[in-house]
C-alpha cells in the first residue's frame, strides 16, 4: 500500500472511532471530490454505524435539485463558495437522518480557475444537527488528483475537529 493511502486509511479509522464514540453518523455532500469522501468512509467494514449517506452533486442543477441549494446563491456566489457549501451541508442534514454533515466544492483543475478563484480553491462546511454550519476555504497546489486528495483529507480532519470543539 502506498504511504499516502496508508495515511488516509488511518485518518478514516480515526474518523470512524470518533464518530462512533459520540454515537454520531455522517452524511456527505460532495462536488469536486466526486464521492471520494463517501468511498473512503465506506471502505471500512461496519461503516453503516457512522455513515448514513452521500450526495454527489457535481453540477449546479444537482446541487439545487438534490440538496436545495438556492439558485440565487449559485448566481450570486458561484458553486465554489462558503455560502454554497453551507447550503449543501444544511441540505444533506435535512435530507438524511445523519447527526452531522460535511460538504465540499472546489476547483480541482486543470482548468476552471479564475483570478478570484484559482485552481486549487476548495470550500468546506461541516454541520452538526441543531447547530449552524462552519465553513472555510483552502487553497491547494498540485494536479487534479492531488488537489482532490488534499480536499478529502481536510474534509475528514474537519469532522474530527468539529466533534472535539
Amino acid at each position: 500500500m502506498h504511504k499516502k493511502d496508508e495515511e488516509l486509511c488511518e485518518l478514516v479509522k480515526t474518523v470512524a472511532e470518533v464518530l462512533s464514540s459520540v454515537e454520531m453518523d455522517l452524511a456527505t455532500a460532495e462536488s469536486c471530490t466526486g464521492g471520494w469522501v463517501a468511498k473512503v468512509l465506506t471502505d471500512v467494514p461496519g461503516s453503516s454505524i457512522y455513515f448514513d449517506r452521500g450526495f454527489v452533486t457535481y453540477s449546479n442543477q444537482s446541487k439545487n435539485e438534490m440538496l436545495g441549494v438556492r439558485e440565487e446563491t449559485l448566481l450570486l456566489h458561484g458553486a465554489v463558495s462558503r455560502e454554497i457549501v453551507k447550503e449543501m451541508a444544511k441540505g444533506a442534514l435535512e435530507l438524511s437522518t445523519a447527526s452531522m454533515s460535511l460538504a465540499v466544492s472546489g476547483i480541482a483543475g486543470p482548468t476552471g480557475g479564475t483570478e478570484n478563484k484559482p485552481v486549487g480553491t476548495v470550500c468546506f462546511a461541516w454541520m452538526i444537527r441543531g447547530d449552524v454550519p462552519v465553513a472555510e476555504t483552502m487553497y491547494y497546489e498540485g494536479d487534479r488528483d492531488s488537489i482532490r486528495r488534499q480536499a478529502v483529507i481536510h474534509s475528514l480532519e474537519g469532522v474530527i475537529k468539529q466533534i472535539h470543539l
